[in-house]
């Protein structure tokens, strides 16, 4: 197991006032060495902003591209990694518009749009954040640049994983992801019951849970500490591999029947766990990230609507999807609809990192160079655009699905 990010959350202002990211890396670097010193491997130190619509203010939203391109290069003289701007926002309709160009001007920001919350679907956002997935495709000839970008839904602040993260107030704070999947490759390696593996993985989940809270809480206690996000992060290699652990548990091969009952029992397992929770605690399925989750990609037995299905009962959504270059964002609307649906009525945060990869069919070989995706197959998205009167531009509600009395 190690610490995926440690993320920090702050208004940098407008314009930015460079201290505030000077006073953010040595926060950063002092956490960083602390839980070092504990023995955990630290991969990146981020900082997360308040949504940059706000941010910016609305007669600025266009200054978003040299804003960001700004901020890159501060973030890096001071020692952060990669930085989240936050999300575009329903109440500023010009917030969508602006983030492929402000992606395009800079290195190592990332985005977001926020499509669902407080019970609403916003249809124009929905409609918006298909645009730029569509939009950001030919940024790169491997449609790299939808790394940088998801679509929210029913996503809070105070979440550490890019690119959801963003803030939501003027106080300092911090939280931590983990890349934590190899918890349970082992946690149900050779059990003989499901209790058994599952009383190991909550078990394991406490102890690094509580350990890394006991740091925050002591060692770091001059920033207030948002919590854990436990979500099981694969790494690409079969020993970190979340579609190993569901096959460790019994499936022949995720993307068959019992995969969703698999990805429940790891959902609620991080859930019994004793530690300070934040974000999505969950099943995360990123495609390109997990080298099990990308073979059987590859093979056509997991497809978009089995991840999309496993949403249900996960942690995080649908990320790192290589789809077909000609994809439209007639096409993926609807898919981005139906993740709002389960959000809202399901009361939990999803989001969507899809890629269109220029020039690429559904069923061809992805050719991603980096450290962090396994090789897949570009996977086929069964969708048509939406008719009237689901497909108009209006907000709607759905509300959480009450229990009966």
């Amino acid at each position: 197991m190690k610490i995926r990010s440690i993320t920090y959350f702050c208004d940098p202002k407008f314009p930015l006032e460079e201290k505030i990211l000077q006073d953010a890396g040595r926060f950063l670097s002092k956490a960083k060495a602390a839980y070092e010193a504990a023995g955990y491997e630290v991969q990146t130190v981020r900082i997360a902003t308040i949504p940059f619509p706000k941010l910016l203010g609305g007669s600025h939203i266009d200054e978003l591209p040299n804003y960001a391109n700004q901020f890159a290069k501060s973030m890096k003289d001071a020692g952060i990694f990669y930085a989240a701007l936050g999300p575009a926002l329903p109440e500023f309709p010009r917030s969508y518009q602006v983030i492929p160009e402000a992606i395009a001007a800079s290195e190592d920001i990332f985005f977001s749009g926020m499509m669902a919350n407080e019970n609403t679907i916003h249809m124009a956002g929905v409609k918006a954040c298909a645009e730029i997935i569509v939009k950001c495709a030919p940024l790169d000839p491997n449609g790299f640049a939808n790394l940088k970008f998801a679509a929210l839904a029913n996503v809070r602040a105070g979440a550490p994983f890019f690119p959801a993260a963003y803030h939501n107030d003027n106080e300092p704070a911090f939280a931590i992801a983990v890349e934590s999947a190899d918890v349970a490759v082992n946690a149900f390696a050779g059990q003989s019951t499901l209790d058994e593996g599952r009383s190991a993985l909550i078990a394991e989940i406490t102890k690094h849970g509580q350990a890394i809270a006991k740091i925050a809480n002591t060692e770091l206690s001059n920033t207030r500490f948002n919590g854990i996000d436990f979500s099981l992060a694969p790494f690409p290699d079969d020993a970190h591999s979340l579609g190993g652990a569901v096959e460790n548990m019994g499936v022949q091969k995720i993307g068959l029947h019992g995969s969703l009952a698999s990805a429940a029992i790891l959902t609620e397992a991080i859930e019994r766990a004793d530690f300070p929770h934040i974000g999505f605690n969950g099943f995360m399925q990123p495609v390109l990230e997990d080298t099990i989750l990308a073979k059987r990609a590859a093979e056509g037995t997991l497809t978009i609507k089995d991840a999309l299905l496993y949403s249900a009962v996960c942690g995080t959504g649908l990320d790192t999807i290589p789809l077909p270059g000609d994809t439209t964002a007639d096409q993926i609307s609807p898919l981005l609809l139906d993740l709002c649906a389960l959000a809202l009525r399901l009361d939990k945060p999803l989001t969507a990192r899809l890629m269109p990869v220029p020039g690429k069919r559904a069923g061809d070989p992805t050719e991603f160079d980096f450290a962090f995706f396994a090789n897949s197959k570009v996977m086929r998205l069964d969708s048509e655009p939406l008719g009237l009167p689901l497909g108009r531009n209006e907000n709607f509600s759905l509300q959480t699905k009450l229990p009966r009395s």
